[in-house]
């Protein structure tokens, strides 16, 4: 770490950053300078987001939150994945520190990396800034001559308007030979379709973003109500399909269909479908009764009456004549109006009545049918009395007679319901096992279904982070490229040998002391069975000369005693390694926990809460005051 800290450290001075030659690791930054390096960094990587931001936290509290949640979300801006807050950077943490310094160092634009003991002269610092204009002209994207924008063009979209055509393009999949042919000799190219040249490409775009919407549509239907209907794509489609058109049909249907209310300006249709037909239907009508009479017909009556024949060497000419006939035309306008209105109110007289004789035909059609039901009712009640009333004078026969049918019937009921046990047992079984074999292949549908769309996720999950990769490989081949061959780099390179050499030799050791762990187990195994052998076989001849000999016997004894003796031994030293163990543990956590400084920063915000308290009722005060 002593490495990385030195190589933040030098970055954090080259950006401007007065950090003291003292310190030489981040966990001796205090907040202020900690607060200094982050808007450092932040205006070099954005000018535009660092411009706000202090270089040094203010004395009120308050306005030290604002601060840090102004760095905060600055950082969270730039990119910074990882947690952080105002606590960042008031009550901060080595660990915390050094990964946002670290992600603030990576984001630096390489220029300001570069080493500054460069002669600072006219030439120098022409070829920067011929170096920045070429950079710049190569990151913009290349645009065929037909996309590129000048300023007549511009001019003439800034007077028309940006707008969009529907252009048609080619379809490459299977369609019928008509529309093929079309394509291939009747359609225009795209460049040609849009009314205005300067439409081509926001035509395009707009094509191609309708495009990508559809099928990210088709992709969430078919994900999340395709799968469940186990049809494949173009089952689906089809039946989607024929449901679209079946609906399209029914309102044509509907809207087809007479209606009264309509013709004489009545309620008016909910759908939109059949309000358009009726209009169609309503003005194809009116269209047809006003060619029953035109201007040139009336225009004939009025020229060709026999009165006006007869007294057609007494009319007049010139402006006279067309004065007669714009009063003929006048009259007759009148007189159709009227005949209009008339023929109009007996229309609605009319469908008044029919209203009426509908309304008076329904009720008596309803009247009927309730009295056939009461009809057939009292027909049923009639056959019935009329069984009993034959059944009367031969009681006791019918009595007994009726006995022995209940009787027979209640025998048959039994036998029916014995047979029927006989064959509802294995019905039921084999219910059941349908059921179950149903309920099976639900969960494993619901299994395969789940894992089917488990596996879209992390084939999406998987392509997003291909292409991220294949981003980040681009602009890290690209940064390499650009990577001057400096002292720094060098340095660089030299720290980075060093660390790997250090970090080959640690493992070497770990490796070392592995293997020296695993032989030192090894030969404790080895020990314990050997002393484990040994013990059973001085027992069992112990134990053979104890059944003669007293003193043999207490050896028998003593023996035991030892070997329990040394097993506890034994485990008291595997305690004491666990013990051991647990001790250095929880000193690594002890130095964890003091290198957070918890119990500083706990002073720290104790000292902070003491004086927000102060400033609120400082300002309490003021408030009281005015």
């Amino acid at each position: 770490m002593e490495e990385v800290d030195r190589i933040l450290i030098h970055s954090l001075k080259q950006v401007g950053t007065e950090v003291c030659e003292e310190i030489d690791s981040v966990k001796q930054f205090n907040s202020e300078l900690i607060v200094e390096a982050v808007v450092r960094c932040v205006r070099v990587i954005d000018p535009g987001l660092g411009s706000a931001l202090p270089t040094s936290l203010p004395p009120g509290m308050s306005a030290r939150f604002r601060v840090g949640m102004s760095l905060a979300q600055a950082c969270q801006d730039l990119g910074y994945k990882g947690e952080i807050g105002y606590q960042t950077f008031l009550y901060s943490t080595e660990l915390e520190i050094r990964s946002l310094l670290m992600f603030l160092v990576e984001k630096l634009p390489r220029e300001s990396a570069q080493v500054s003991d460069q002669p600072a002269g006219k030439s120098v610092v022409l070829q920067r800034a011929v170096a920045a204009a070429v950079k710049a002209q190569l990151a913009l994207p290349w645009l065929p001559p037909n996309c590129r924008l000048h300023h007549e063009t511009q001019c003439f979209t800034n007077k028309i308007g940006w707008c969009v055509c529907v252009c048609v393009c080619l379809c490459s999949c299977a369609v019928i030979s008509e529309v093929k042919d079309y394509q291939c000799h009747s359609l225009l190219p795209v460049t040609a379709q849009p009314c205005h040249h300067a439409s081509v490409l926001s035509s395009l775009l707009e094509q191609h973003a309708v495009e990508l919407s559809a099928a990210q549509e088709w992709e969430a239907e078919w994900n999340s109500q395709g799968l469940l209907s186990r049809l494949t794509p173009q089952e689906y489609r089809s039946r989607k399909f024929a449901r679209l058109q079946k609906r399209i049909e029914e309102q044509l249907r509907s809207a087809t269909l007479p209606c009264p209310e309509s013709a004489i300006g009545g309620s008016r249709s909910t759908s939109d479908l059949s309000e358009l037909l009726q209009g169609f239907r309503g003005s194809a009508f009116t269209g047809h009764t006003l060619t029953k009479g035109t201007h040139f017909i009336h225009t004939q009556k009025f020229t060709f009456t026999p009165e006006i024949t007869a007294d057609v060497s007494s009319i007049p000419v010139g402006p006279q004549l067309k004065e007669n006939v714009q009063l003929c035309q006048q009259e007759e306008l009148t007189s159709l109006q009227q005949q209009f209105q008339q023929l109009c109110h007996d229309v609605d007289l009319l469908s008044a009545e029919m209203k009426h004789m509908s309304v008076t035909n329904a009720q008596v059609l309803n009247e009927l049918q309730q009295a056939e039901l009461g009809c057939a009712d009292q027909g049923e009640k009639l056959q019935l009395k009329k069984k009993t009333i034959d059944l009367l004078p031969g009681v006791d026969n019918n009595l007994a007679k009726l006995q022995g049918l209940v009787e027979a019937s209640a025998k048959r009921v039994v036998s029916l319901a014995s047979q029927w046990e006989k064959r509802r047992a294995p019905l039921i079984d084999e219910h059941r096992r349908l059921k179950e074999i149903c309920s099976n292949q639900d969960l494993e549908s619901s299994r395969k279904l789940s894992e089917i769309k488990s596996l879209q996720e992390k084939i999406r999950v998987s392509a997003e982070e291909a292409k991220n990769k294949e981003e980040l490989y681009k602009q890290l081949v690209t940064e390499l490229e650009n990577l001057s061959q400096d002292v720094s780099r060098s340095s660089y390179t030299l720290r980075i040998l060093e660390i790997v050499s250090n970090i080959k030799k640690q493992k070497e050791e770990i490796t070392k002391i592995l293997s020296d762990t695993k032989d030192l187990q090894r030969e404790i195994n080895s020990l314990t069975g050997k002393l484990d052998r040994t013990f059973a076989v001085t027992d069992e001849l112990v134990f053979k000369d104890a059944k003669k000999d007293e003193s043999v016997r207490k050896s028998y004894k003593y023996l035991a005693a030892l070997h329990e003796n040394c097993n506890q031994l034994i485990q008291t030293i595997e305690d004491t390694g666990t013990i051991l163990r647990e001790i250095r543990d929880l000193e690594e956590q002890i130095e964890t926990e003091n290198g957070n400084k918890t119990m500083a920063n706990l002073e720290r915000i104790l000292d902070d809460y003491k004086a927000i308290r102060q400033e609120n009722s400082a300002l309490a005060a003021q408030v009281r005051e005015s």
